[in-house]
């Protein structure tokens, strides 16, 4: 009788053990949503639907897209923050992840602890552009005509706390050149100034800037990144005239804090077998993206360093948007 009754409780105890594994095994049983903290029809919010076309052929479920726009991204990351951690609610994430806790007192997240990431998708090319008529070849040129000319030179920015700002902020610091802010609402009409001649430089997206460049309309003198980007490979790189320089604006996977490594790696799996698709990759070109696709850990230690690199930078340069 002991026997039987300590066989049954064995296989209870086996029964209860095997349960969390075949639930994890069965997600996803529903839709996934993934909430893009931009407007439909951009760069960012293409690359969701096309991830989430991706992810979908790969778990056999509907991907849902979900926009939530607003408040430089601080929205759509609190909505997800708070969400449920089951796999379901899931956030394209961009840089201003990391920085909009340092600019904005209101928000409501920690970018490293009130989440858990998945994967770096993508980065977004930026590069440094002038207007023609300044009279400079390369980086090093402009960095000797910004201190011959203090005082005089302005760029274009998308507003405060945009990577478009910060990057002009590190590049101040770290070359010792002075420039001044002149934000605006969008990249069509910052490039329209920057063509006329109103403002003198500016960082943004190669995207937006590629099309004047090849028409002759600005000069772009190069990508932000430390090292060439894939998608224009004969350009040279900012930290060639300023070593250390490196910037690297991101798209990227994150699921509320709490959710399980199982499903994480589900999604995981699914973004890095489809970023190495020659489909995928091209279409990230014509959008000014290169493909990522790190793992988990990776993409946490780069989350983490990203945070520390862009708070140095909102400190130093007093930036915030409710003083």
């Amino acid at each position: 009788m002991f026997k039987v009754m300590g066989l049954a409780c064995s296989m209870a105890a086996t029964i209860l053990c095997m349960a969390p594994q075949a639930a994890q095994a069965a997600y996803p049983e529903k839709p996934i949503t993934i909430v893009i903290p931009f407007a439909a029809g951009g760069a960012a919010d293409t690359l969701g639907r096309l991830l989430a076309e991706k992810i979908g052929q790969k778990v056999k479920q509907p991907v849902i897209v979900e926009n939530k726009p607003g408040a430089g991204t601080l929205i759509a990351s609190q909505h997800v923050a708070n969400a449920k951690p089951d796999g379901y609610t899931l956030l394209l994430a961009a840089s201003s992840l990391g920085t909009i806790p340092s600019i904005n007192k209101d928000a409501r997240y920690d970018p490293v602890e009130s989440f858990v990431p998945i994967t770096q998708v993508a980065s977004v090319v930026h590069v440094i552009s002038v207007n023609p008529e300044v009279p400079v070849k390369n980086v090093k040129e402009l960095i000797a005509y910004l201190k011959q000319n203090k005082g005089k030179v302005s760029y274009a920015s998308l507003g405060t706390g945009s990577s478009t700002q910060l990057e002009a902020e590190m590049f101040k610091s770290m070359a010792d050149v002075d420039m001044q802010d002149i934000p605006y609402k969008g990249s069509a009409p910052a490039l329209t100034d920057l063509i006329s001649g109103r403002v003198q430089v500016m960082f943004d997206a190669w995207a937006s800037t590629g099309p004047y460049a090849k028409a002759g309309k600005v000069k772009v003198l190069a990508v932000t990144t430390d090292k060439p980007s894939p998608s224009i490979p004969d350009m040279p790189t900012i930290s060639e005239a300023v070593p250390g320089f490196s910037a690297m604006p991101w798209l990227g996977l994150v699921a509320p804090k709490g959710t399980s490594p199982a499903v994480v790696e589900i999604i995981y799996k699914a973004v890095h077998e489809s970023v190495q698709q020659e489909e995928v990759k091209d279409r990230f070109r014509t959008l000014g993206l290169d493909v990522i696709g790190s793992d988990p850990a990776t993409f946490g230690d780069f989350i983490r360093k990203d945070v520390q690199t862009w708070g140095e930078v909102i400190r130093k340069a007093h930036i915030t948007v409710n003083p």
